[in-house]
């Protein structure tokens, strides 16, 4: 799912493309994207986009008389522009939306059977603002507003950072690559996180956060990210998508906890001291010779039959 970064590098790549110029065209190719009937979609044709802003994950373009699209791209949605006169035919398994402007087109794509990307057309701010997940702003709030968010309920940390109604913008990727720069073991308990523990988290959100957005920027500068570009398994993450891969910092392997459709990715040494989280299907399936630690993981190892 497109996190902060990636959601600050599509409006800043909008910003430079539509705002000024009007809404000409609006084609709806899956109408299980489009979630409201109020105001018709008919309404913003003609209209010029006067702002881009992010609510959360969700992508809001704004509209003069305070008419507003937001888009929730979900998990596999992604975005395509087209200079004008270059729109390719919808191809109705995959395009959910077309949205022709005068200085060209802004079409949506979901490769996913699933369709969870979605539309809504709002009127009024009291309307947009329902829309909001309610969760702080990592590059805005102060880091007590942030620590206070964070321990409503004693969640694990990993858990507390992906909660949108706690802290907005950040998804599975960036949650790891944040506890891996942090050092924290991402099942660390949120109330039971020393001072010392808060002041190495606190402000590596901020920082892990403005750094990769800052790196997409800069990586797409004048330039439009396609589908493939959006994506939570970077070359040069830390810990997330690395699983099996050497840390950068002390040369261990990444290990992963599997869960439900996702994974948290840690280094044992730099987060855990040394020890491996249980994988909860892993280690019902080994029981008593689930590896604590890499000690113990490297002895199984060499006690492996070769050949």
């Amino acid at each position: 799912m497109p996190e902060l970064p990636d959601i600050e590098l599509y409006i800043s790549s909008l910003k430079d493309r539509i705002i000024g110029s009007s809404l000409d065209t609006s084609k709806v190719i899956s109408f299980s994207i489009l979630k409201t009937v109020d105001p018709p979609m008919g309404l913003f044709l003609g209209q010029r986009v006067v702002d881009i802003s992010r609510l959360g994950k969700r992508i809001v373009l704004h509209f003069p008389d305070e008419l507003y699209l937001v888009i929730h791209l979900m998990v596999s949605g992604r975005f395509r522009w087209h200079e004008p006169g270059k729109t390719p035919k919808p191809v109705r398994k995959f395009d959910h939306l077309f949205l022709e402007f005068s200085t060209g087109t802004l079409t949506l794509h979901e490769f996913s059977m699933k369709k969870r990307a979605s539309l809504h057309a709002i009127r009024h701010r009291y309307a947009l603002s329902s829309h909001d997940p309610g969760g702080v702003e990592p590059l805005e709030a102060s880091f007590d507003d942030v620590r206070i968010s964070l321990t409503r309920e004693n969640r694990t940390i990993k858990r507390a950072l992906t909660t949108p109604q706690w802290i907005s913008g950040i998804g599975n990727a960036y949650s790891d690559e944040i506890l891996h720069a942090a050092r924290l073991s991402p099942l660390k308990q949120t109330q039971k996180m020393t001072d010392e523990e808060w002041d190495r988290l606190l402000p590596a959100i901020p920082a892990t956060l403005i750094q990769w957005r800052d790196k997409l920027l800069q990586e797409f500068q004048g330039r439009f990210p396609g589908p493939s570009d959006i994506t939570a398994f970077r070359p040069d993450f830390a810990a997330h998508g690395k699983f099996g891969k050497p840390c950068p910092c002390c040369g261990k392997p990444i290990q992963h906890i599997v869960y439900a459709e996702n994974e948290c990715n840690y280094c044992a040494v730099c987060q855990n001291n040394g020890a491996i989280l249980a994988d909860r299907a892993l280690s019902r399936l080994l029981k008593d010779e689930f590896p604590r630690g890499f000690d113990e993981m490297e002895e199984q190892m060499s006690e492996k039959p070769h050949g």
